[in-house]
């Protein structure tokens, strides 16, 4: 029975690996793998050095298994380069690398083959769907719309009073009906120091020799 590890990403700290896992459990029940290691990052894929991949990569390197089970291309590595990188590291060390989404794995040569095609692919689409949103973007600016966070609708003034006169956080949360995070960052606000202008220029002091007037020349 080969010794197989699970890779798992999600790009965000709410989002769960466990759809993954379910899968890739099954997939290696269903090939007779045993899985003794599994990875969870959860990181943007656009990052190359993530503590969970780079630890995988270093017990790859130990021979703790001999296959790696992924849940998708893009779970890998967003970007051509970085995924190939790694598929030539896991081959360098004998280690086959297997795609639920995709079915492809690299035992063999059609397979690896398929893995650049379909990377190739994946990084295309990636920079397609970017490149929508900058483009949207730039037609919401043109047609004047918000783009990003509305701006903070408050009156500081009359907040900052009402907190110099004693109301707590939670008093003025529920009073200006605003999170907590904008009644700390206003208030952090007024806090910065005022930036001055540069300091006037000192006089300096002459000596009294460079005063007098120049010796008339014969």
């Amino acid at each position: 029975m080969k010794k197989a590890a699970l890779y798992l990403r999600v790009s965000t700290l709410d989002q769960h690996p466990e759809t993954q896992m379910y899968d890739l459990r099954g997939l290696a029940a269903q090939r007779g793998f045993e899985i003794v290691y599994e990875y969870t990052d959860r990181v943007s894929g656009a990052k190359a050095r993530r503590p969970g991949l780079d630890q995988l990569l270093a017990d790859a390197r130990r021979g703790k298994f001999q296959i790696v089970l992924v849940w998708a291309f893009d779970r890998l590595a967003r970007s051509t380069r970085h995924f190939l990188e790694v598929l030539d590291e896991l081959n360098h060390q004998n280690i086959e690398f297997v795609s639920f989404r995709e079915n492809v794995d690299t035992s063999g040569p059609l397979g690896r083959a398929m893995v650049v095609i379909i990377g190739a692919i994946a990084e295309l689409e990636r920079n397609l769907i970017i490149e929508r949103v900058r483009a949207g973007m730039r037609r919401a600016k043109l047609e004047g719309r918000q783009i990003g966070r509305t701006p903070l609708q408050v009156d500081r003034v009359a907040l900052l009073r009402d907190r110099e006169s004693g109301k707590s956080i939670g008093d003025l949360v529920i009073a200006y009906q605003i999170s907590k995070a904008s009644v700390c960052r206003v208030l952090k606000d007024a806090k910065q120091p005022v930036s001055k202008g540069p300091a006037p220029a000192t006089s300096t002091s002459v000596d009294s020799k460079e005063l007098r007037p120049p010796k008339s020349v014969a």
